[in-house]
């Protein structure tokens, strides 16, 4: 049983040895105003690390959703960049994939030894990373919401934007690993990123600033020409660059890829129906 005093930052706690009054709390600036205005019901105070965290219950009314939206940002999910945008927009690439490395590495030497210090050690270190996936996550799918035009805290805007009025096409995951042809390091760098937590992290931000979100298939999206819709294997010449040898129109692969996602994200979203996926044309 506690009791909140927000303008000090403080609580009193009842404790079997009394009630401790003037125990400081803190927390993000945007934090501790939604804390202010939207505390409701029970709280929980929890010891992880030795560290002691306050857990409070908010009840936030929903933005209303926005029915007509000016068209769709759509995200590409990949390799190298987790998630690029139609706007050009490259969250987290090369730096954040040498530290998933060093993850790989320091996993694979402590398997190795297999002794119990090491479990303990590889467990702690499985925990540590799954926390700064997920707090990347969180990051990145704040700027996207944001980027779309949903009406954040001031803290979650990156940059100025401003209300683009945009709903989010996103890539529909379900089977992505059965369908993904790819090469042995690639398959473990997809296969180690929670896509589908960053998915779910989207979608809730999104629904909370009442943008609209709609999930396309996602099928030969970097095969196919932004421009002219061409689709063709060749029309990846390396993994980052997008080459069409039809028009010739060249772009960064994984921009290309999100413009194909957006657009179908706009067939979906006016015709109710789910994306058209073109057909696959080889040129020798």
């Amino acid at each position: 049983m506690l009791s909140w005093q927000h303008q000090a930052h403080t609580v009193s706690i009842w404790n079997t040895s009394g009630r401790p009054k003037n125990v400081a709390f803190t927390g993000q600036a945007e934090q501790l105003e939604v804390l202010a205005a939207h505390r409701r019901g029970e709280s929980d105070l929890v010891c992880q690390g030795g560290k002691w965290f306050l857990i409070a219950t908010c009840d936030i009314d929903e933005a209303a959703p926005n029915t007509h939206p000016a068209g769709f940002l759509g995200v590409d999910l990949g390799i190298v960049n987790i998630a690029a945008t139609s706007d050009g927009e490259r969250h987290w690439g090369r730096r954040i994939n040498r530290k998933r490395e060093q993850d790989r590495k320091l996993r694979r030497k402590l398997q190795r030894k297999n002794t119990k210090s090491a479990k303990r050690r590889a467990k702690r270190h499985a925990g540590k990373e799954a926390r700064r996936a997920k707090d990347i996550n969180h990051k990145i799918s704040k700027r996207i919401v944001a980027e779309a035009g949903g009406h954040l805290p001031a803290r979650a805007q990156p940059r100025a934007w401003g209300s683009t009025g945009r709903g989010i096409a996103l890539e529909t995951l379900t089977g992505i690993r059965e369908r993904a042809r790819l090469r042995k390091p690639q398959r473990v760098k997809v296969h180690s990123w929670p896509f589908a937590q960053l998915g779910s992290f989207i979608a809730y931000k999104a629904k909370r600033a009442g943008v609209p979100v709609v999930h396309v298939d996602s099928a030969y999206t970097s095969q196919e020409c932004s421009k002219c819709h061409h689709a063709a294997r060749g029309n990846r010449p390396s993994q980052a660059v997008f080459s069409c040898r039809v028009c010739g129109f060249v772009d960064h692969a994984d921009h290309s890829a999100s413009h194909n996602i957006a657009r179908r994200g706009w067939y979906v979203w006016v015709c109710g129906a789910q994306s058209t996926v073109p057909e696959l044309t080889l040129i020798t």
